[in-house]
C-alpha cells in the first residue's frame, strides 16, 4: 500500500509538471482494484480529453459565405460594399440537412473573413450585416446556424480571421483590443463550440480605412493568444484552437484535403506559429514533439473557397473526396471540408448531392467488418485485462497492450474460410499516447504467409489508419508492429472487401476549355513560351523577369485572363500581385486595364481569373509587383487571353 501510495503522488507530480490532465491519467487504469504492476503507462505526449472527443468527430464542415460571395472573391480587399451582400433565399437548416445526410458531425462558419466583414450584428464594428439589406439590416447568420445546429443535433463552431484588411488601425495595440471583444462577443452570445478557427494568413496588402497600404505584424506576439488562451479556457473550456501551431489542433500544412502517410499528432511545444514558414512539415507532424497537436486537413469541395458560378462544373467527384477520406481520416487526422454557399444562400444542389453521395460510398466500403467477433492471437500480452480479445470487442476503453519493454509484437487473425479483402483499419488507444513507428501486413494463402503492398508508408497509426491494397484472398491475416516508442496499446482493428477500387490522387486541375487568343511572350523561346498555353497542367513556364510582353501579332479584343500557377507539390514561381497594361509598342506600358492580387494562391494554387473590360490592343504587359517568398522568377502552368 505504501508503494501504491508513493505512486500515486509521483503520477500527480508529472501531471502538474507536464501539464497531463487529470483525465488522461485515469485512463492509464493504473492501481486498478487487485491489478496492481499491470496497468499502462501514458507515453507522453497524450490528449486532453476534448481532443480525443474531437478527433473522433472524424468530419465536418467548413462554411465560407460573405461579401465575397456577391464580389466574386476569394479574399476581400476590405472595401467592399455591404450593400452588395444581399442572400435572396438564405437558409440554414438546408446547410445543416446536408452535413447531416454526408455524415458530418459539426460545422464551421467563417464568421469573418480577412475582408473584415462581420455575420452578425456586432456591436464594434458597422462593417457587418447590419448595413446590408439581408432582412433590413436586422439579421443574425451566426445565430441562424448556431440555432440550425441545435435543432438537428450537430456542432457549432466559428472561425474568426485575425486579420483585418478593413480595420485603419490594425496593425496597432488598438485593434488587438477590437479581436478580442469581437471574440468574446463570439464566444458569449452563440452557446457551446467545438473549435475556434485562427487562420494563418496575417498581414498583407489591405484597405485599411481608405489607406490601401501593407501592414506587418509580429505574428508570434501582435495578437496576444495566451490572453486569448485563457478567455477559452473561461468561456468554452471544451472548444478546440485550431492554428498552424495549434495548441488544440494544427493546419496540416495543405489545403488539399490530405495529411502525410507518417504522421505524429506531435509538435515541438513553441516552435510553430500563424504563417509558419516550414508549413509543410506540418503533414507529418514532429517526431520528437512534447505537445499532442493532431492535424485537421482543410479542402473545399471546390476549387476555391468562396462560391463562384464558373466552378459549378469543377465540384470534386465521389472518387476524389472518398480518396480524400482515406488521405484524411485514415492518416490519423480529421477531414474539414468547405461547402461555398452560393449567392442565393443555399449550398449548391451539385455540391450537396456529391457530398452526400460520397458518404455514401465511404458506408459501403467499410460496411461489414470481416474481423467481428474474431479473436486474434498475440506473440505478446500483458495480462488478461489487456487481451487481444480487446481489439474487436467494440469498447473504445479497452485495448491490448503488450508487456513493458514489448516495442515489437504481431497479431494473428485466423478466418473460418478463405476471405477476400481489401482494406485495413487499425487504431491505437491515443489517451495513453501515439506509440507505432513502424508496421507491416501479411496473409497466409495457398500455404504460405506472402506481404501485402499498400502502395504507402506503413509507418504512423494514430487515432486511426486506414490502408486500400489489391484485393487479396486471406485464410490468415497477420499485423507486424516492428517498432514503437513504447508497449503497444492497440483498441481497434477491422477489415473490409469493397468491389470499388479507389487509389490515392493528387487534386485534379481542371483549366478554362476556351482556346487562347495566340500570342508570343516577347524574349522567351517558342519551345519554353508553348509550356504556357499547351494545355498540359504538368509543364510550367518559367521566366526569369517580373515584366512580361504578349503579343497578339495584331490587335485582338481582350476582356479576360486566366492564370494557373506552377502545379508542383512544392510550387514556385508563385505571382501574388500584378498590374496588366494595354501598349501599341513593345515593353512600354500605355493604359492600365487591371490590378489587383491572385489571393491565397500559396496554399492553394488554382486557377485565377481576371476580367476586365473589353479592349483592342497588339500587346499586352504583365507587370508582377510582388511573387510570393519574393521569388525572382514568374511560373506559368498555363495562361491564356480571351475576348
Amino acid at each position: 500500500m505504501k508503494d501504491k501510495t508513493f505512486l500515486m503522488k509521483l503520477l500527480l507530480f508529472i501531471c502538474l509538471w507536464t501539464g497531463v490532465s487529470a483525465w488522461a491519467l485515469a485512463q492509464t487504469k493504473e492501481l486498478a482494484p487487485g491489478r496492481e504492476g499491470t496497468s499502462v503507462q501514458p507515453l507522453l505526449p497524450i490528449p486532453e480529453k476534448k481532443q480525443v472527443e474531437w478527433q473522433k468527430m472524424e468530419t465536418y464542415a467548413f462554411v465560407h459565405f460573405g461579401l465575397n460571395t456577391f464580389n466574386d472573391r476569394e479574399w476581400g480587399y476590405g472595401d467592399a460594399d455591404p450593400k452588395t451582400f444581399n442572400p435572396s433565399n438564405l437558409d440554414c437548416e438546408q446547410w445543416v440537412q446536408t452535413f447531416v445526410k454526408s455524415g458530418m458531425k459539426g460545422v464551421i462558419l467563417t464568421a469573418k473573413h480577412h475582408d473584415g466583414f462581420c455575420l452578425w450584428p456586432t456591436q464594434y464594428t458597422d462593417y457587418s450585416i447590419k448595413q446590408s439589406p439581408w432582412k433590413n439590416g436586422k439579421g443574425d447568420l451566426v445565430r441562424e446556424l448556431a440555432d440550425a445546429c441545435k435543432k438537428y443535433g450537430i456542432k457549432f463552431a466559428v472561425y474568426l480571421s485575425p486579420w483585418d484588411r478593413h480595420q485603419a488601425f490594425y496593425g496597432t495595440p488598438e485593434y488587438v483590443e477590437y479581436f478580442h471583444k469581437q471574440l468574446a462577443e463570439l464566444m458569449t452570445n452563440y452557446g457551446e463550440v467545438f473549435e475556434v478557427w485562427f487562420d494563418g494568413a496575417n498581414g498583407g496588402d489591405g484597405w485599411y480605412g481608405g489607406s490601401k497600404d501593407s501592414r506587418s505584424i509580429d505574428r508570434k506576439l501582435y495578437y496576444d493568444y495566451p490572453r486569448i488562451y485563457r478567455l477559452l479556457d473561461k468561456v468554452q473550456p471544451q472548444a478546440i484552437v485550431f492554428s498552424d501551431g495549434g495548441p488544440g489542433c494544427r493546419w496540416v500544412g495543405n489545403e488539399n484535403g490530405y495529411a502525410g502517410e507518417t504522421n505524429w499528432s506531435f509538435l515541438r511545444e513553441g516552435e510553430v506559429y500563424p504563417g509558419y514558414a516550414n508549413y509543410r512539415e506540418l503533414q507529418y507532424g514532429h517526431a520528437d514533439g512534447n505537445q499532442w497537436v493532431a492535424a485537421e486537413c482543410d479542402v473545399s469541395i471546390r476549387p476555391g473557397w468562396f462560391y463562384h458560378a464558373n466552378e459549378d462544373d469543377r465540384v470534386k467527384s465521389v472518387e476524389h473526396l472518398t480518396d480524400l477520406y482515406y488521405r484524411s481520416v485514415g492518416h490519423n487526422a480529421t477531414l474539414l471540408l468547405n461547402f461555398p454557399v452560393d449567392r442565393t444562400g443555399r449550398i449548391h444542389p451539385i455540391d450537396s448531392t456529391r457530398a452526400v453521395m460520397w458518404y455514401q460510398q465511404i458506408r459501403a466500403e467499410l460496411n461489414h467488418n470481416l474481423l467481428s467477433g474474431i479473436v486474434p492471437e498475440a506473440s505478446n500480452s500483458r495480462s488478461k485485462e489487456y487481451s487481444p480479445a480487446c481489439i474487436t470487442d467494440g469498447n473504445y476503453d479497452s485495448y491490448w497492450a503488450t508487456s513493458d519493454g514489448i516495442t515489437a509484437a504481431s497479431l494473428t487473425f485466423t478466418f473460418t474460410k478463405p476471405t477476400p479483402l481489401n482494406r485495413l483499419l487499425i487504431q491505437e488507444y491515443i489517451p495513453l499516447g501515439q506509440r507505432v513507428k513502424a508496421f507491416r501486413i501479411e496473409i497466409y494463402a495457398n500455404g504460405q504467409w506472402q506481404p501485402v503492398s499498400t502502395g504507402e508508408e506503413t509507418t504512423t497509426v494514430g487515432y486511426k489508419r486506414i490502408l486500400r491494397f489489391p484485393s487479396t484472398t486471406a485464410d490468415r491475416l497477420r499485423i507486424h508492429f516492428t517498432d514503437a516508442r513504447g508497449p503497444l496499446t492497440i483498441n481497434n482493428i477491422e477489415a473490409y472487401f469493397s468491389d470499388t477500387v479507389t487509389t490515392p490522387q493528387e487534386s485534379t486541375t481542371v483549366t478554362t476549355q476556351t482556346p487562347s487568343i495566340p500570342y508570343q511572350i516577347k524574349g522567351i523561346s517558342d519551345r519554353k513560351s508553348r509550356k504556357a498555353y499547351d494545355k498540359n497542367t504538368n509543364t510550367t513556364c518559367f521566366i526569369n523577369s517580373h515584366s512580361l510582353t504578349f503579343d497578339f501579332k495584331k490587335n485582338q479584343t481582350v476582356s479576360m485572363l486566366t492564370y494557373l500557377p506552377d502545379q508542383a507539390s512544392y510550387p514556385s514561381g508563385l505571382i501574388s500581385s500584378y498590374e496588366l497594361y494595354t501598349a501599341s509598342k513593345p515593353d512600354q506600358p500605355e493604359r492600365i486595364i487591371a490590378k489587383g492580387e491572385f489571393s491565397n494562391i500559396k496554399s492553394n494554387p488554382i486557377e485565377q481569373v481576371v476580367r476586365f473590360a473589353p479592349v483592342t490592343t497588339r500587346y499586352l504587359i504583365l507587370k508582377v509587383t510582388r511573387t510570393v517568398d519574393n521569388d525572382p522568377q514568374i511560373g506559368l502552368a498555363e495562361w491564356s487571353f480571351q475576348k
